[in-house]
């Protein structure tokens, strides 16, 4: 592997790079469009290359179960299987597994739980995931991790921390697909002392990536950032740095900010499916009655092949209508949109200008999680990050 830092933002903990893998380089920062099951919902591969996408996600977990393992090592990989012919990150599973074990038991090498599907019983821990993902082929896999619960006071995320690192340092210990790396991820929930030794710990294990993993899962946003913040001056700069399961526009700029090179996350697909268009001024709700006789795109000047083709009036009318064809012409649209603000995220970093783009995308997005901030929250971000 090979990670580059090709420059870096005077203002900030941004930067600008590139991460070599076993299937391709990956420009970054990047966003990584969801595929859970080996496949991005309502796209294709080709749709995919042709939107800019360099890496897409999967799942361990749901993998495991369907189509499972056997099916996947006969197809030659995961990427020859879904043909993708780009780099792939697994997901451990590990977050699925913890949230589906409710009724199950933990043990020290792993957990107890029961299949979503037929309610089997099931067992996983990193020797499990490491296996699975070694079958899967991916380019990037992840050390099996405890999700900390939230809210979680100072002891049990401790406690699930240490777990984590335990299981960290066994993921580490198991074989590897050919030229495949594994990334460790950081836990310590909201606690900077925690989060200070999950990192420290880490690095003696020498991974080829750190991921910040318990954000998302419930806390405000101000709660995400400041986790951030904490991370961010830890982190090894020498390293990739991904933020799991985030987000929305403006916290994949407060991720930039914080030194953050890699995200995912469902939103630009799920949201489409609902029918919200993510534009640069904003989400707009393409099913509400005011777009009915819009004859417009939805976004002006967006090249995606939804923007140069269709009007909001006549993706409204699909939406409505349940016709599968509105929420593939709102997934491709978001999914081009996320990939372009990462490239003009890229592009104004090489430029020096990124501070512009972001405080604009932050105007822009003065919610997070569909939930008014604090108008201190914007504040601090610029002070903080702006002086």
């Amino acid at each position: 592997m090979s990670f580059e830092i090709l420059k870096k933002d005077p203002s900030s903990f941004a930067r600008r790079g590139i991460l070599t893998t076993h299937h391709g380089t990956i420009q970054t920062p990047v966003f990584m469009p969801v595929g859970t099951v080996g496949t991005v919902k309502a796209m294709t591969p080709k749709e995919l290359e042709e939107m800019g996408a360099e890496i897409i996600l999967g799942n361990t977990y749901h993998l495991n179960l369907r189509p499972g393992m056997d099916i996947v090592r006969g197809a030659g990989g995961l990427h020859k299987f879904m043909g993708w012919n780009h780099p792939i990150l697994t997901d451990s599973g590990g977050f699925q597994v913890f949230s589906l074990a409710k009724l199950g038991k933990k043990t020290p090498d792993g957990i107890h739980f029961q299949s979503h599907i037929d309610g089997s019983p099931l067992f996983m821990g990193p020797v499990e995931s490491m296996a699975i993902q070694k079958i899967l082929g991916s380019d990037i896999a992840m050390a099996f991790d405890e999700c900390t619960k939230y809210p979680a006071t100072w002891e049990q995320a401790n406690d699930s921390l240490n777990t984590t690192l335990t299981w960290e340092r066994t993921s580490r210990e198991q074989p590897r697909a050919e030229g495949q790396l594994v990334f460790g991820i950081v836990q310590g929930s909201v606690y900077e002392d925690l989060r200070e030794k999950s990192i420290l710990e880490l690095e003696k294990l020498d991974f080829d990536g750190m991921a910040i993993g318990g954000v998302s899962v419930g806390e405000s946003e101000a709660e995400m950032k400041k986790v951030m913040e904490m991370c961010a001056p830890r982190l090894p700069v020498k390293m990739p740095h991904y933020l799991m399961g985030v987000g929305t526009p403006r916290q994949l700029i407060l991720g930039v900010l914080n030194g953050i090179d890699m995200f995912d996350c469902v939103l630009p697909t799920r949201m489409g499916r609902n029918g919200s268009a993510y534009t640069f001024e904003g989400t707009i709700p393409v099913k509400a009655g005011r777009y009915k006789d819009d004859f417009t795109p939805i976004m002006k000047n967006c090249t995606c092949y939804t923007c140069r083709n269709f009007t909001k009036a006549y993706i409204r009318h699909l939406l409505n209508a349940d016709e599968i064809l509105g929420s593939r012409l709102m997934t491709i649209h978001n999914l081009h949109f996320f990939l372009d603000l990462m490239r003009q995220v890229r592009i104004s970093l090489e430029q020096g200008t990124f501070h512009i783009l972001a405080m604009d995308v932050l105007e822009k997005y003065p919610e997070a999680m569909g939930k008014p901030i604090d108008p201190e929250t914007n504040k601090i971000i610029t002070q903080h990050q702006f002086p």
